[in-house]
């Protein structure tokens, strides 16, 4: 007799008579259903913006095919004229110029909130933690001071007969600017509301590249330190790679909003400013439609801004799908 033996049916492996369900099938519906989850998650968020963002661009874009004014707002026909509203529009000479001038501002305002914000991003990093806390809050104060308050004030500071600024620079500088408008030249205007924009959209930016420097490995600059590599060596070729989405996203985000400022450009006409001279894109569109009561034609203007930074973001994306490649 042999003294191997056979081993019992359920020492085997495999399945056996014994033996329960295999489990893989549960963990492949389980991992199926997971998969799902976050698309699921995503369906409360995206029918709020089928509601409140898609229904009025559809709108928006019917509109724009129309002949739409005040008559058609209270209930009169609004017939299709086809291409007719973008024809006027892009051989429209105003349009075109306000468009240069929304694009020259929207730079300008760009360029100076993001060398300003990573700027103080950086000086945040060499503060003591009581300094470093003390400008959080006084970056805290500027951002969320609401656009039309902060637009008032700065107003104030800039008047003609009673501005802090004008008082500042005759009395303290000897200049004259006793009894100087800011807001009549279409240039000091602008000055103005690059000062109010960029004080309000610093803060977002300081805080958004500090939030990326703290993770940054500190083995890497010290290195780079004895190295001898010079401040500017190091935020070119250590900093900015390390930072550059986070760059790309908050440049793209700035390019958006100062291209469809409008709070600000609004109530510094309404102070002094020329309207004609000072209109941006969002300003424009708001004039045309409310003011003169073209909605169809304001509709074309607004269906063709929308584009426009619909472009801006795929480009972002774009980018944003190269960088996860990498």
């Amino acid at each position: 007799m042999s003294s191997l033996t056979a081993a019992p049916p359920e020492a085997l492996p495999g399945p056996g008579p014994d033996r329960g369900p295999d489990p893989q099938p549960k963990a492949s519906a389980a991992k199926h259903r997971a998969g799902f989850t976050p698309y699921m998650l995503l369906i409360p968020a995206s029918v709020v913006l089928l509601v409140v963002v898609g229904w009025p661009l559809i709108q928006l874009f019917i509109i724009s095919f129309q002949e739409f004014g005040r008559a058609q707002v209270f209930g009169a026909p609004a017939p299709f004229i086809g291409l007719d509203n973008y024809t006027k529009v892009l051989t429209d000479p105003a349009f075109w110029n306000v468009m240069v001038r929304s694009i020259l501002f929207c730079v300008v305002n760009v360029v100076v909130t993001m060398v300003g914000g990573t700027l103080v991003a950086l000086l945040m990093t060499r503060l003591g933690k009581f300094f470093r806390v003390l400008m959080s809050v006084g970056l805290l104060l500027a951002w969320a001071m609401p656009a039309l308050t902060a637009t008032i004030v700065w107003g104030w500071m800039f008047d003609t007969s009673y501005g802090v600024v004008n008082y500042a620079l005759t009395n303290f500088f000897g200049l004259d600017f006793h009894a100087h408008s800011w807001l009549i030249n279409p240039l000091s205007f602008f000055f103005v509301a690059t000062l109010i924009i960029v004080w309000g959209a610093i803060p977002f930016v300081a805080f958004t590249v500090y939030a990326g420097l703290t993770q940054i490995p500190d083995e890497i600059m010290e290195a780079a330190q004895l190295d001898g590599a010079r401040s500017t060596q190091r935020f070119r070729l250590i900093t900015f790679p390390y930072l550059r989405s986070i760059f790309l996203v908050v440049t793209i985000l700035q390019v958006i909003w100062d291209l469809r400022v409008f709070t600000q450009i609004y109530a510094l006409q309404g102070i002094g400013g020329i309207r004609e001279q000072t209109s941006t894109l969002g300003v424009y569109i708001y004039q045309v439609a409310l003011g003169s009561g073209e909605y169809g034609i304001g509709g074309a203007i607004a269906v063709i801004t929308v584009f426009f930074m619909m472009a801006i973001s795929l480009y972002y994306v774009r980018q944003s799908l190269k960088e996860e490649q990498l």
